[in-house]
């Protein structure tokens, strides 16, 4: 959300809010997924586990303050208007080191340890966005958002066709790039062609995040399937892509609900203002 945001000058705090309600919309339907499966086949689930109790389970809850108050501090500086994204992540950093400070793990090694992961990290994520950047210049310059707009509407498109020519689009690139790299191959010619359409750029950074998201267990090239396979370390990688597919389906599902329904995605945004 962040890269789709520094490309196409769109509110990250917008894209944060917006995302609230379609995770906790597709968590619940995993987990009802997960449920039902469960149920219906006793052994997909493995071995029953020991029912912990209640006092125990509640006492464990403890080890999320720490989390949450890092989360409390850099989501809550954002939405309370006081801080930009940016000057919040400085904010986050100061309560991960009260955090760190609190627990005695505040130590010369252990900031030099995040200082290079930090240096890595940045590096990385500028080069990708000034890539971003010249490649949005470029495109802009040679006119192809407007080339391919026209030529979208000549084709007699609507608004939804648009979309769901660009479900399949995302869906069969997704098996060959990965996430960031078929961002930025397409946001600067997609966005603008969609925006012109009528679509909202927050919705359609929803969109495109589920989308990727989609694009990582869609068989038989899917880079999630090989990491849980590798996680696993036994079987077939063919049970893993059988196992993977409801949950497509939800996703994809999902999809054609926020395609008819966008108000799931920007009532949240809209109502924070």
């Amino acid at each position: 959300m962040i890269i789709y945001g520094a490309i196409t000058n769109t509110s990250i705090g917008k894209l944060f809010i917006a995302g609230i309600l379609p995770g906790l919309a597709l968590a619940g339907a995993f987990m009802l997924a997960i449920m039902a499966f469960s149920l219906l086949r006793p052994g997909v689930a493995g071995e029953r586990e020991e029912r912990v109790p209640l006092r125990k389970r509640l006492a464990s809850l403890v080890d999320l303050l720490p989390p949450t108050f890092v989360f409390a501090i850099v989501m809550g500086s954002i939405y309370g208007g006081w801080a930009t994204p940016t000057e919040a992540a400085a904010l986050g950093t100061v309560a991960a080191l009260v955090v760190a400070a609190f627990n005695r793990k505040l130590t010369v090694t252990m900031l030099h340890e995040c200082f290079l992961s930090m240096a890595r990290t940045t590096a990385m994520i500028m080069l990708i966005i000034v890539a971003a950047f010249f490649l949005n210049y470029i495109v802009g310059i040679l006119g192809i958002p407007n080339t391919l707009t026209r030529w979208v509407a000549d084709l007699g498109l609507s608004p939804v066709g648009l979309i769901l020519a660009l479900v399949i689009f995302y869906l069969v690139l997704g098996c060959f790039l990965e996430t960031l790299s078929m961002m930025i191959a397409t946001v600067p010619i997609v966005v603008p062609m969609v925006v012109q359409f009528g679509f909202d750029s927050v919705w359609f950074g929803i969109f495109l995040v589920v989308m990727m998201e989609i694009s990582l267990i869609t068989p038989p090239i899917g880079m999630n399937l090989y990491v849980v396979q590798g996680v696993r370390g036994k079987g077939s990688i063919a049970d893993v892509m059988i196992g993977s597919l409801p949950f497509l389906a939800i996703m994809l599902a999902f999809v054609a609900l926020i395609i008819i329904w966008p108000g799931l995605v920007l009532w949240l945004p809209n109502a924070m203002g």
